[in-house]
């Protein structure tokens, strides 16, 4: 793996599924299960980064509150269980680097913003996997 040139903006996902402080935690839990995903980023009302809302952070809320005894979908809002501690990267960051701050840290995604600090993607591991497989094969 000589190239170092690659960037996160090369890899990174740019259309995000994204959530507000004020979505319910039940339209959370059936938009990770329908779209496959993991979690995502939240935006507040001028699309700044504010938290995440994660697939732990939803069954910690089923644990917690009993809801997998209860015949009802849990209440609440993303505000009040979501991650507000983030770490992102920047676009510009070197993929070997992010790779590298992957196995230092048990994230399994981390948000990508731009110079300004806003929001212009996702890369998660899968995606620098595909990065390093892609950069192996000389391409």
């Amino acid at each position: 793996m000589e190239d170092r040139g690659h960037s996160v903006q090369d890899f990174m996902a740019k259309k995000l599924i994204t959530f507000t402080p004020d979505t319910s935690i039940s339209e959370v839990i059936e938009s990770l299960l329908k779209n496959n995903i993991s979690g995502a980023p939240v935006l507040d009302e001028n699309k700044q980064l504010v938290g995440v809302i994660s697939e732990r952070d939803c069954l910690k809320v089923d644990v917690s509150y009993g809801y997998f005894y209860a015949n009802n979908l849990p209440d609440g809002t993303v505000k009040d269980f979501m991650s507000t501690t983030v770490e992102t990267v920047k676009m510009q960051a070197n993929i070997i680097d992010v790779a590298v701050k992957f196995t230092k840290l048990h994230y399994r995604r981390f948000p990508v913003v731009d110079e300004d600090g806003a929001l212009v993607g996702q890369i998660s591991r899968r995606d620098v996997l595909r990065a390093v497989h892609h950069m192996k094969r000389g391409k």
